[in-house]
């Protein structure tokens, strides 16, 4: 039997915001579910993010945001990463995202949004239901 591939998953911060406790609520979840989670820590500009995505050869890049500049953090990361060619990535936003701001989002290229009412068994079950094994 072939040996199961693990999930590789960057939890990144982006801009100014310093609150991180969801940010580590995900990133134990998904360790819990047998991912390999990195964790960037807070105030990560999308240079450090998408840099460190490609050396730990993520699957996927969770941006954790509350601060209110989703829209523009994740434009910018999304242009980031169209610059640096790094495709075949999964990028998921969770946290304070208003319903009206979630399809601008996806239209940028965000896979999926989590907003505070997700789950952990949501979100690893997204992921693991995109992530090619």
């Amino acid at each position: 039997m072939p040996e199961k591939r693990i999930i590789r998953v960057l939890i990144a911060k982006p801009g100014l915001d310093g609150h991180d406790k969801g940010a580590k609520i995900v990133a134990k979840g998904l360790k819990d579910a047998g991912m390999e989670v990195i964790y960037t820590g807070i105030r990560q500009t999308a240079d450090a993010i998408v840099r460190t995505a490609i050396q730990e050869s993520v699957d996927v890049i969770g941006l954790s945001i509350l601060s209110g500049t989703h829209l523009s953090l994740c434009q910018e990361l999304m242009d980031k990463m169209e610059k640096e060619k790094v495709q075949d990535t999964l990028v998921l936003v969770g946290g304070i995202i208003p319903k009206k701001d979630v399809s601008c989002l996806k239209e940028m290229g965000i896979a999926e949004v989590f907003r505070p009412s997700s789950t952990l068994s949501e979100i690893s079950q997204f992921i693991q239901g995109r992530v090619s094994r």
